[in-house]
């Protein structure tokens, strides 16, 4: 009895992260909606790129077929939010190719068929592993090494802020929506004891946390430089 009541407990506060982690994610996908009011008002995607878009979507969609029933087992909040994930992305695609140049609608329709044809052929081909098992390791390497790619994009934000000293190019409340939608993950992997989500999503949290203490060390560096200025320049 004691056994169920500890196995329920885990269960509760997986629920409980991947809750969090929907809410947390859901904040990260609204964030480029000023980028495409703009794009609206304007009718032109400026030199704004759609790239991040087509990425996003295909490792959306990479997870959500991890977190179905045919691959792995108790991932329904992997599946809500790469459903969310991937929805949001398509739309955000879809205005993109509506306002951009001719050149760069063909490159995004493009790049789009090459998302669908790339998770078409993961899902037909996993599909056509017998094993459990394999087909579980398969498609869980694939979106681990997806994850861990998409998490480490920061890693040339991070350069930026170092060489330059200063914070913005990496905006605050996306690095905090980062960190706790990772930190939620990590705990739902962990309590549901699940390698191929809690190992990219703690990939995830450590550089979340350095984004994090980056912006506070040049944020404050930045106020105490600025405090250091007189309040009257004498050019005498």
């Amino acid at each position: 009895m004691d056994v169920f009541a500890f196995h329920g407990s885990f269960s509760r506060w997986k629920d409980v992260a991947g809750i969090a982690g929907n809410i947390f994610a859901f904040g990260l996908f609204i964030s480029p909606m000023p980028t495409f009011r703009r794009i609206l008002r304007n009718k032109s995607t400026e030199q704004f790129s759609g790239l991040p878009y087509i990425y996003s979507l295909l490792n959306c969609l990479i997870c959500l077929w991890y977190g179905s029933p045919f691959i792995s087992q108790r991932n329904l909040m992997l599946v809500t939010v790469n459903s969310l994930g991937a929805t949001f992305q398509l739309c955000y695609i879809i205005l993109f190719i509506m306002h951009t140049d001719k050149k760069n609608k063909m490159r995004m329709l493009v790049l789009l068929l090459v998302v669908f044809a790339v998770v078409g052929l993961i899902v037909a081909g996993s599909l056509q592993i017998p094993d459990k098992l394999t087909r579980w390791y398969f498609v869980g390497f694939l979106s681990c090494a997806s994850l861990v790619s998409m998490f480490a994009s920061p890693l040339f934000v991070i350069n930026l802020v170092i060489r330059t000293k200063s914070v913005e190019f990496m905006p605050f409340y996306l690095s905090l929506s980062t960190f706790l939608l990772s930190g939620s993950f990590l705990l739902y992997g962990l309590f549901n004891s699940d390698a191929f989500v809690y190992t990219p999503n703690g990939i995830g949290t450590v550089l979340g946390i350095v984004q994090l203490s980056l912006y506070c060390y040049y944020h404050r560096s930045s106020i105490e430089e600025e405090t250091k200025e007189p309040l009257i320049v004498s050019y005498v």
